[in-house]
């Protein structure tokens, strides 16, 4: 992908993330309408019906504050990701829900492991990593913006708190991790100049001319302008002189 066609802003930037926000609160207004909880279809490790919640917990929450919790920061970092890496967006965001869940179901204690947090870390994950292994300033620049919003987060993938799943968070830095590592195509590279390239000579660097061996300035003319000078010198020093004079004899 050419270099120019990375960093476009596009209604989908900011279309993707809020329509992903906007069906997790759906659904957990359609919980509190119809009094239905869809805690049940979550995460239940290594059990053959908890495989169901690989693909259900992400949209399901246990409470207001739950869901708003990790709404903020779903939308902020699902827009950073359609924004610096637009090509591999869908990739991240579907493989991430899927590789983080199955994780979870896989080192998590017995319990329903609902939310949208195991997803939030695959992000704050990926995008930290991926910036760092990319060396380009302005994945760099994300990165560290990253780790000044969220970087407190690293705390919540021990245990902390009982009601809280560290086992979904860890699964989503570790899927992270992976996917930097994983996912180096059709992203950003640094901008590589000339003197940089491999069959680069120096003797060609119209500007390289202009300095001699110790690095002193030398003045260099083009060519075309040295030819002329040498023509105008060589008629100046001509032996012989031009003397027109006028025809009367015509008249």
């Amino acid at each position: 992908m050419n270099q120019h066609d990375h960093f476009k802003f596009s209604n989908g930037v900011l279309a993707y993330p809020l329509a992903f926000v906007l069906i997790i609160w759906y659904v957990f207004w359609f919980e509190i309408e119809t009094n239905i909880f869809f805690n049940k279809y979550g995460i239940y490790p290594r059990t053959l019906e908890g495989l169901q919640g690989i693909i259900f917990s992400p949209f399901i929450h246990g409470s207001i504050s739950h869901l708003y919790q990790n709404s903020i920061p779903l939308f902020v970092l699902s827009v950073a990701l359609f924004y610096f890496y637009r090509p591999i967006a869908w990739k991240v965001l579907g493989y991430g829900i899927l590789v983080s869940g199955f994780l979870t179901w896989c080192i998590a204690r017995p319990s329903y492991h609902i939310g949208a947090s195991g997803l939030i870390y695959v992000l704050v994950s990926f995008i930290f990593f991926k910036g760092v292994f990319a060396k380009y300033y302005r994945l760099i620049a994300l990165s560290l913006l990253v780790v000044f919003l969220y970087g407190s987060m690293i705390w919540y993938v021990i245990p902390m708190e009982g009601n809280i799943s560290w086992e979904g968070h860890l699964a989503g830095l570790i899927t992270g991790l992976l996917f930097a590592f994983i996912f180096k195509r059709q992203i950003a590279k640094p901008k590589k100049y000339v003197w940089e390239e491999d069959d680069y000579n120096e003797e060609d660097d119209a500007f390289l001319r202009h300095f001699d061996a110790d690095g002193n300035f030398i003045e260099h003319k083009p060519e075309v302008e040295e030819e002329a000078e040498q023509d105008r010198h060589e008629h100046d020093s001509s032996p012989y002189r031009y003397v027109f004079k006028e025809n009367k004899e015509a008249d």
